[in-house]
């Protein structure tokens, strides 16, 4: 098959022709349709995660057909039309058995404990626990778009945040990450503040449901900026980017007994950024990290899409062949653009 492949961490990342996958006795490989391209990717080609093992083939998002399956899988057949969380749970440890697949210790996590999708094919491991039946109105593109980003944004409004109606909920960096938790807020009946430094991304979010817009550029004091408009703070803030400034505004924005979400992945020196306990003790804040969603969830995220409550559609950017694909992925420039990009054809 033909896959995009690394064999060093910052190097170059081309098309190679590499054996095509097997299916372990649990799990099954899949025709990929259509993968989307994340931050996440570009984190793994930098080297920030420790499991990956080289060379490489980087994607985590995808969704498309099920080639093969493995002698121990129950559920699934060939023909199937799938998708997958990013974070796969074994299935048998306590914390699966709990519901809890997306911190599961043993997890399996295409692209990045073993190849991904950005191939004609890619092997998912415990397949029975983990792949997502897609309903038939939803198109490939769309499906692969809401593996990482829109299904994380969802379990962190909805499951970590428990976003009510009405709540103010303040969204730090309006890329793919933000944009999703803005449609999925304003889905809740939530009045939601976009913030970033971009003034493209700003207006798409208020073409997706924002009621208003903070340019993080112009403010000396963006907490302080929080707090006026919503006359006392946010009742959720989510930090959707992933940096030292945005989580400490995020957290530092916050009404009395409100919940910041960490959504934005904290790497290098952000990993170990100073956390305001004053603030979180006198005003009795809630803070959680939210890491993916689990597969037994998606038929909540699926209903929102049928009774056209959320349309994820209304994110994807653009799509390209792997091809034009590589120097996004080697840089951030798929992430200047508002929007998700998503690889349709190899």
């Amino acid at each position: 098959m033909k896959a995009a492949l690394y064999t060093e961490f910052q190097g170059p990342l081309t098309i190679q022709t590499v054996p095509d996958p097997t299916p372990t006795p649990t799990g099954t490989v899949i025709r990929v349709a259509a993968t989307g391209i994340c931050r996440s990717d570009w984190h793994g080609w930098m080297g920030h995660d420790a499991d990956i093992v080289l060379p490489h083939v980087p994607g985590h998002e995808f969704a498309g057909v099920i080639e093969a399956v493995g002698s121990e899988v129950t559920k699934w057949q060939r023909g199937d039309r799938v998708t997958a969380p990013f974070v796969c749970g074994c299935g048998i440890c306590t914390l699966c058995k709990a519901g809890d697949q997306q911190v599961c210790t043993r997890q399996f996590q295409p692209g990045f404990t073993a190849w991904g999708s950005f191939a004609e094919f890619v092997m998912l491991e415990y397949a029975d626990e983990n792949l997502v039946a897609l309903p038939e109105h939803l198109d490939f593109v769309t499906a692969a778009s809401l593996g990482c980003r829109f299904a994380t944004s969802f379990r962190a409004v909805v499951h970590q945040a428990r976003v009510q109606a009405g709540d103010w909920v303040a969204v730090h960096g309006c890329g793919g990450v933000g944009l999703s938790a803005i449609m999925i807020a304003k889905a809740l009946g939530a009045r939601t503040i976009a913030i970033d430094i971009d003034p493209a991304k700003l207006e798409r979010a208020l073409q997706l449901g924002a009621i208003a817009s903070i340019d993080a550029s112009r403010e000396g004091d963006l907490p302080e900026a929080v707090r006026e408009l919503t006359s006392g703070g946010a009742r959720v803030s989510l930090d959707a980017l992933g940096a030292t400034v945005t989580a400490s505004n995020s957290i530092n924005c916050l009404a009395p007994r409100g919940r910041h979400v960490q959504i934005g992945l904290m790497t290098g020196d952000a990993a170990l950024s100073s956390v305001p306990f004053d603030k979180i003790v006198a005003k009795e804040l809630e803070i959680y990290g939210s890491h993916g969603m689990q597969a037994h969830r998606y038929p909540e995220l699926f209903a929102m899409i049928s009774d056209g409550r959320l349309d994820p559609s209304k994110l994807v950017g653009h799509t390209l062949t792997l091809q034009e694909a590589l120097p996004a992925l080697t840089s951030q420039e798929a992430f200047a653009a508002p929007g998700i990009t998503v690889v349709d054809r190899i």
